[in-house]
C-alpha cells in the first residue's frame, strides 16, 4: 500500500532535500509551504527523479496558529479519502527574527519554532497512530545549547536577541520531542529528533549575517562569531537533510523511540535540559495555553 509523508516548510533547503530523500525511499510526498510558486517548483523537482508516487504541495503558513489547524483537517480529511496511511511527518519549519515580532499576538521565533510543529503533531496523532507504524521527526538544532531555560511564559527575561530565542524555542521542542515519545510508547508512532548541524539556507544566508540576532556580549566579538557561524553553516542542504531522512526510513530504527539523530546521521545524547521534568512541564503548559487544539 502506498505510504503518504508530509514534509513541512519542504519547498527549498533543507525541507526539499528531506522531501526527495523520502520519494526516493517510496514515499508519496507532500511537502507544505507558504508559496505556490516555490510549491510548484518543488513537486517538478521531485517528480523529475521518477520516484514511485508522484509529489504534491499544500499551501499554509506555518506562523499562523489557524492555518495550521486548517492544515492538519486537510490532510487528515486525505488520509480519510484515500485510505493510505500517514506513514511518516517531518517538521521542518523553522525561523529566526532579528527583529521581535509576533504572530497571532505570541512571539514568532516560539510560534514557529515550538508552537507550530506541536499544534499540527498534536492534531496528526490520531491519523498517525491509525497508519502505524508510523514516525514523527521534529527538526531540532545545536542552537539550544544557548538557550534560557525560562518557561514560566512564551517569553524569557532579558532582551530579544535571535539567535538565543531561536535556541530556546528549539529546545522546548526538543523536550515536547522527547516527552512525546515516552507519551506514545507501544502505540506504534515512533517519535525522534533529528539535528541537520549546518547549512546553506535561506535562514542561515540572511537572519545570521545580522549581528543584531546575538547578545551585546557577543556583539563585541561579532568578526569572530559570524565566522563560526559562516564555518558551521557552509554545508550542503543535501547533507544536512541526512538526520531527518534517517529517521525517518532507516530500517535499524523501527521499533525505536525518544532519540535524537545527530549531524552525522547518528544517535546523539540529547541536551540535558530537555530532559528537566521542570522544563517538560512547563513547556507542555505553555503548549496547552497558546496552541489548544480547537481554537478559543
Amino acid at each position: 500500500m502506498k505510504k503518504a509523508a508530509v514534509v513541512t516548510a519542504g519547498t527549498g533547503g533543507i525541507g526539499l532535500e528531506t522531501a526527495l530523500g523520502l520519494a526516493a525511499a517510496g514515499f508519496a510526498v507532500t511537502v507544505v509551504g507558504r508559496d505556490a510558486g516555490r510549491g510548484a517548483e518543488a513537486v517538478r523537482r521531485i517528480d523529475a527523479t521518477g520516484p514511485a508516487h508522484r509529489a504534491r504541495f499544500l499551501a499554509a503558513d506555518l506562523a499562523s496558529l489557524d492555518q495550521v489547524r486548517a492544515l492538519a483537517r486537510r490532510i487528515a480529511d486525505d488520509r480519510a479519502a484515500t485510505g493510505e496511511p500517514l506513514a511518516v511527518l517531518v517538521n521542518n519549519v523553522g525561523a529566526m527574527f532579528a527583529e521581535h515580532g509576533t504572530r497571532d499576538g505570541i512571539e514568532a521565533s516560539f510560534v514557529v519554532n515550538h508552537l507550530s510543529p506541536y499544534l499540527l503533531t498534536e492534531l496528526l496523532l490520531p491519523v498517525l497512530t491509525a497508519g502505524a507504524p508510523s514516525r514523527i521527526v521534529n527538526v531540532t538544532s545545536g542552537a539550544v545549547a544557548v538557550a534560557k531555560r525560562a518557561f514560566d511564559a512564551v517569553e524569557p527575561p532579558g532582551g530579544y536577541y535571535g539567535f538565543h530565542w531561536y535556541g530556546r524555542a528549539k529546545l522546548a521542542n526538543l523536550a515536547y520531542t522527547l516527552d512525546l515519545a515516552a507519551r506514545l510508547e507501544g502505540t506504534g508512532v515512533s517519535v525522534f529528533a533529528a539535528d541537520p548541524g549546518g547549512a546553506a539556507t535561506d535562514m542561515t544566508n540572511g537572519t545570521m549575517a545580522d549581528p543584531r540576532i546575538v547578545s551585546p556580549a557577543l556583539r563585541l566579538l561579532w568578526p569572530l562569531v559570524r565566522r563560526r557561524f559562516e564555518r558551521s553553516t557552509a554545508g550542503p542542504a543535501s547533507a544536512a537533510a541526512g538526520p531527518s531522512v534517517t529517521a525517518a526510513t532507516d530500517g535499524a530504527l523501527t521499533g525505536r523511540t525518544g532519540l535524537v539523530i545527530g549531524p552525522r546521521s547518528q544517535p546523539v545524547a540529547p541536551h540535558r535540559a530537555a530532559l528537566d521534568p521542570r522544563v517538560v512541564e512547563a513547556v507542555r503548559r505553555l503548549g496547552e495555553r497558546h496552541a489548544p487544539l480547537a481554537p478559543a
